[in-house]
């Protein structure tokens, strides 16, 4: 491992875990001023600017022509303030719900951070949802407010509007030429309103946050956050991350998931560093540009973003692209949203010159759980070891693939590299509270003491753990249980597989057998010859056992938004059964910006996915994905 340009925050893991606790981390915070309680947005935003620092730039915006607008500390401060006396010049209040529909653009900060200044509940959306999913999660979540943009509007509300009878109020980020239901300039409101705003008393355990994450079946979950999360958004990003006051930090995930307000807006700020906030779609040269324009230090994407720019310069093939920017302030990547193989960990050390370090989180976790360090030796395809303050634990699985309860107790696996459910003991502060108006659906999630991820793991005998799938993705053939994410990782090491999908085709004899469906590279064919190169590979690799028995081809695997491959709809087309919902499906139009928390790494449930592209990279989200936009 190269020699580390910034001593990293956590240099010896096993006394940072025994020092650590959370009450530590909670007295790096300021809290309000005279004890009157814990708010997200004051620690993000103005204890930096009473603490004298107004001055330091808090974001550079990059618009879609590649210009940049910088925002101090003291001026999003302002701006923030602003947002919160609209709020309350509308008679929006403590608790009420505010929704966004927005890309990235100055105004999402303000709206956030305004939002939770004002005691509100703020709630994220994601702008390449269609007008059915976006009615579904306003209608769900109650809002009164929703801020936007003119076209969004269009496009995804106006046709929908009559069944959402509390949105009261829609406030028009940009142009606003013809009127909208409630419908007021939101430029035009700022400009009038008083950017002085004192943040009401708050509660650390009141909500702050109302993620949507979609499982396989049934409506959106509302996964409820509440001000005290802002705890440990502080502490892992000390630790995952490692930002330091000084770091100039892009997280390109999408705002409309965990990952993109966990990192890309709230824990980044708490540190002070300045945050990039790119406007524009992906592209290879734009990125690379970006990185080396604005001197980005950290980098927090998605696995399909990163493999997106393996494309671009291929491992073992031309790096001309990325060599041609001065990529030399760069000191640390990380990722997350589904799942990273350890290509894309050897791609980042050749050609970027630093590992890509995986992470896990869901969008239930709400900030990241387990992650390989700054001063680990990076283990190719590890989710890497749980951070100082969270519990991690294997449990044995019964017959359905999840965890064992029988008289309401579980057990631990036997040994290291038996493969159990991904466990979690209560109690950091980012911890979901509930799911909104589904308390049943909640306490399903808990059994003797931990907090069933429903993802699959195994723990080496170091203590590293590496994904394995989903607990309802595992394939059971021939006696063998089979997690998919292994099979696809090692398909997509053929040099002629560019993506893959592996989900069971009921067999008459094994139960299930193992058939995957890959995207090939430029330049090779999708004929006999080529199928039985990868199958023969991937025998040689995995064994009879576990390898696929047939290949199918597929120009572009269908996906979630947040960029995973959807195993759901793939195992659905093969069987001909309904592909129930597909809301959280990625739209054809937007396949280049496949980048994927919220927010999430692996490829688990309910991840953090959204973590890359112009669309996202996790929702958490896990670098694996609980029951989120970031499953697979």
């Amino acid at each position: 491992m190269p020699a580390l340009r910034v001593r990293p925050n956590v240099t010896d893991y096993g006394q940072a875990c025994r020092d650590f606790s959370w009450q530590r981390a909670r007295s790096l915070l300021s809290g309000l001023p005279h004890g009157r309680g814990l708010n997200i947005a004051h620690e993000a935003v103005d204890r930096h600017v009473l603490a004298g620092h107004g001055d330091r730039t808090a974001l550079r915006c990059v618009a879609a022509d590649g210009s940049a607008e910088p925002v101090s500390y003291a001026e999003l401060a302002a701006r923030t303030g602003r947002f919160a006396n609209v709020l309350r010049g509308l008679g929006v209040g403590r608790g009420d719900r505010v929704a966004s529909l927005l890309g990235r653009c100055p105004e999402l900060y303000a709206a956030v951070l305004g939002t939770l200044k004002n005691t509100s509940v703020f709630c994220p959306l994601f702008p390449a949802f269609g007008p059915a999913p976006v009615a579904e999660r306003l209608r769900l979540g109650g809002a009164r407010v929703l801020v936007t943009t003119e076209e969004l509007y269009r496009r995804k509300v106006a046709g929908v509007r009559e069944g959402l009878p509390e949105l009261e109020h829609v406030l028009v980020v940009g142009p606003y030429r013809d009127p909208v239901p409630g419908g007021r300039s939101l430029e035009e409101l700022l400009a009038a309103a008083e950017e002085r705003f004192t943040v009401p008393p708050t509660d650390p355990g009141e909500t702050a946050l109302l993620h949507f994450t979609s499982g396989t079946t049934g409506t959106p979950k509302g996964a409820l956050h509440v001000h005290e999360a802002v705890v440990a958004h502080h502490a892992t990003a000390a630790t995952a991350l490692d930002l330091h006051p000084h770091d100039v930090f892009w997280c390109t995930a999408d705002p409309g998931w965990v990952t993109g307000i966990s990192y890309g807006v709230v824990a980044p700020l708490t540190h002070g560093v300045t945050v990039v906030v790119d406007a524009g779609e992906y592209d290879a040269r734009r990125w690379y540009g970006i990185l080396a324009g604005e001197r980005v230090t950290v980098w927090y994407t998605a696995p399909t973003a990163v493999r997106m720019l393996m494309r671009a310069s291929p491992r073992g093939g031309p790096a001309e692209l990325p060599r041609s920017f001065d990529l030399s302030a760069l000191r640390l990547v990380a990722s997350v949203g589904e799942p990273l193989g350890p290509e894309a960990v050897r791609w980042g050390q050749e050609v970027l010159g630093l590992p890509v370090r995986d992470n896990w989180w869901q969008t239930e976790t709400g900030c990241i759980m387990i992650a390989n360090l700054a001063s680990d030796e990076v283990r190719p395809g590890s989710m890497g070891r749980p951070l100082p303050g969270v519990e991690a634990g294997l449990l044995a699985r019964g017959p359905d693939g999840r965890a064992l309860v029988e008289d309401g107790r579980v057990r631990p696996v036997a040994g290291p590299d038996e493969v159990g459910e991904l466990a979690l003991r209560p109690g950091w502060p980012s911890m979901f509270r509930g799911y909104l108006h589904d308390e049943e659906r909640y306490r399903a999630c808990f059994a003797d003491g931990w907090y069933l991820t429903g993802d699959l793991a195994r723990r080496d005998r170091d203590g590293w753990y590496w994904f394995v799938g989903r607990a309802d993705d595992v394939i059971k053939s021939a006696g063998h249980l089979v997690g998919p994410f292994e099979v696809e990782g090692v398909l997509m090491e053929h040099p002629a597989v560019a993506e893959a999908g592996v989900v069971g085709r009921p067999d008459p004899v094994a139960g299930e057998v193992v058939k995957a469906f890959v995207s090939l590279r430029p330049g090779h064919q999708p004929d006999e010859a080529t199928a039985r190169s990868i199958t023969a590979f991937a025998r040689r690799r995995l064994g009879p056992a576990i390898a696929p028995r047939e290949v199918a081809f597929a120009a572009d695997l269908p996906h979630t938004r947040s960029g995973k491959v959807m195993r759901r709809l793939l195992r659905a087309r093969e069987l001909g059964l309904p592909e129930g919902d597909v809301s959280a499906l990625e739209t054809p139009a937007a396949p280049e910006a496949r980048g994927a928390e919220d927010g999430t790494g692996a490829g688990s449930a309910g991840s953090a996915g959204a973590a890359g592209g112009a669309v996202p990279a996790g929702d958490a989200g896990s670098a694996h994905p609980p029951s989120g936009e970031a499953a697979p």
